[in-house]
């Protein structure tokens, strides 16, 4: 295809020749789902039961979601979040109790494996402040040059181009991959926030700059970039930085964190094996759950007038798991989870902070259909699956707390990536420290073998494409 100026959208349009491959595609390229199991593939990297391969060894965090009878049966358990050993409930807890933000020491903790003590912080955390820059003239020259629609793109660009600013990028050693971690990791939510005003601007809005602040942590300074006022209170600061701590791992095997260890292992630049990272995270599978909840959420309260009936709420969510209703998916948002069984130890953590928030924003009565959603949805899942137990995953209120904190939904799953920077991190230094091979899985091909057939005897073919 010739691009042509006068043509709107030229280069996006699907043409009948793109239709005429895509058909040609389908026609040799279908595999019978039989096949995979003939050939016992762990697809998507799961046993039968559905609990992970094992496919490497970590320090960094650990996941304690059922346990397994002597002869073999799953019983679901209450679900752990282990941050190098130690209950992520636990490390919110401390600081709460101590008035300071647990963010930065979660941080550390993933990081370097020990809690940091009161002088080791500071240090750490005037470490992060002085980092946190980004080149000159870096938000005009790259940030706002035609800003993508989707913020997750103009961050793994803005991390690829960072390469070009680095004399020692593709240096993979220790020292060097530790001083890259924590420049990203302390520029993370200013890339975030800058995107977002950048795309804002494009989108016809007042452009404003916030520089963030040496002396604010991360939760705060991102509230402080974000708003044109730069204000905030401490209990939407303190419920953000939460939601960071909760967010900044997830143990080895969940896919983004799993694409780092695989980029990092063929001995790439620090940039590369994050910006994979940053795809995987993209994606709605995997980052984008929570914009999926607020998506439900706003059709139950577009089709049941009264949000404290429970009747119809119940009714509604029976049409939902029936494909008769919202996207058509038989899904509920929120509930249900990959790993955990019985609950998310996350979401336990964060529903306090939710409470707390829609009482101080008057969003009560959100709240309460969200509860009965949460209390009807995993009763009827629990009938219709035969299951004993149904965990409430932290996707299905961190969007409710997004959206009381005024953080618009273009920043949830960039919001996510702020967070897992610290565990994606601490799981690149560790593949680079204890790995030492190249992660290369096998497939097995199930193509027939056959042989070349010169031009003049081939038959079929497709329409050549267009001219114009």
């Amino acid at each position: 295809m010739i691009w042509n100026e006068n043509r709107e959208n030229a280069y996006c349009e699907i043409t009948p020749a793109i239709m005429a491959l895509k058909e040609q595609w389908e026609k040799e390229n279908f595999i019978d789902p039989r096949l995979y199991r003939e050939y016992n593939v762990k697809r998507g990297l799961r046993d039968e039961d559905g609990r992970g391969v094992l496919t490497g060894l970590t320090r960094v965090a650990e996941i304690q979601s059922y346990t397994v009878t002597a002869d073999e049966h799953i019983l679901p358990a209450d679900g752990v979040l282990y941050y190098r050993g130690i209950d992520c409930r636990e490390i919110v807890r401390g600081s709460e109790a101590r008035g300071r933000f647990a963010f930065e020491e979660a941080a550390y903790l993933l990081l370097f494996g020990e809690l940091p003590s009161r002088a080791q912080l500071e240090d750490f955390c005037g470490q992060l402040a002085s980092y946190r820059t980004l080149p000159t003239n870096f938000f005009r020259d790259i940030i706002m040059k035609a800003p993508p629609k989707d913020l997750m793109n103009t961050m793994q660009r803005a991390i690829l181009t960072l390469y070009c600013y680095d004399d020692k990028a593709n240096d993979v050693g220790l020292e060097n991959v530790l001083r890259q971690s924590l420049q990203l990791l302390s520029n993370m939510p200013v890339l975030a926030i800058y995107a977002y005003q950048a795309w804002r601007y494009y989108e016809g809005a007042s452009l404003f700059i916030h520089v963030p602040q040496p002396e604010l942590s991360a939760a705060e300074n991102f509230l402080y970039m974000l708003r044109e006022d730069r204000s905030y209170t401490d209990l939407e600061a303190r419920t953000l930085d939460v939601a960071l701590v909760l967010h900044a791992d997830h143990g080895g095997g969940n896919n983004s964190t799993f694409t780092n260890h695989v980029v990092t292992s063929s001995g790439t630049d620090t940039y590369s094996a994050i910006a994979a990272a940053m795809a995987s995270l993209k994606g709605p599978r995997h980052g984008g759950a929570n914009s999926k909840v607020m998506d439900m959420m706003a059709d139950i309260k577009a089709h049941v007038e009264d949000w404290g009936d429970q009747g119809a709420v119940e009714a509604y969510l029976t049409r939902i798991l029936d494909k008769e209703a919202f996207d058509g998916s038989g899904l509920i948002y929120g509930l249900g989870h990959a790993v955990y069984t019985r609950s998310d130890p996350r979401c336990e953590v964060f529903r306090s902070y939710v409470q707390q928030l829609a009482a101080e924003k008057d969003r009560g009565a959100d709240l309460s259909l969200y509860e009965s959603v949460e209390r009807t949805g995993k009763r009827l899942l629990m009938e219709r699956r035969g299951r004993k137990a149904i965990s409430t995953n932290i996707d299905f209120y961190s969007g409710l707390v997004y959206e009381m904190l005024g953080l618009p939904m273009e920043l949830y799953t960039p919001l996510f990536a702020v967070a897992r920077i610290a565990g994606w991190s601490a799981h690149r230094m560790e593949e680079l420290s204890a790995g030492g091979k190249l992660i290369r899985p096998r497939y097995e091909c199930v193509e027939a073998h056959r042989p070349y057939v010169p031009m003049e005897e081939r038959q079929g073919g497709f329409p050549p494409p267009s001219a114009d």
